[in-house]
């Protein structure tokens, strides 16, 4: 049982991890960045920023935060398992 979870953990460590890749990459820099490429450089900001981009904000941070406890979670399985 111990091994499917770490198993199962471990792929979704994965996906979350490439997720992280392409949304820090979607977000806008001082530059622009890959944002720009999806249209995402046309915008109307209020209050400083978009609605699109505040809630890339808030999907990266929810992303960030499982794939921290998937690493929280598989380092404690792994260590009590041995």
């Amino acid at each position: 049982m111990t091994t499917a979870l770490v198993i199962g953990l471990g792929v979704l460590l994965v996906i979350t991890s490439v997720l992280l890749v392409v949304l820090i990459l979607l977000h806008r820099g001082k530059g622009g960045g890959l944002s720009d490429l999806f249209g995402g450089g046309v915008s109307s900001s209020v209050g400083g920023s978009s609605v699109a981009e505040k809630n890339l904000d808030r999907l990266t941070i929810g992303i960030g935060l499982i794939w921290a406890a998937c690493i929280v979670a598989v380092g404690l399985l792994i260590r009590t398992g041995s």
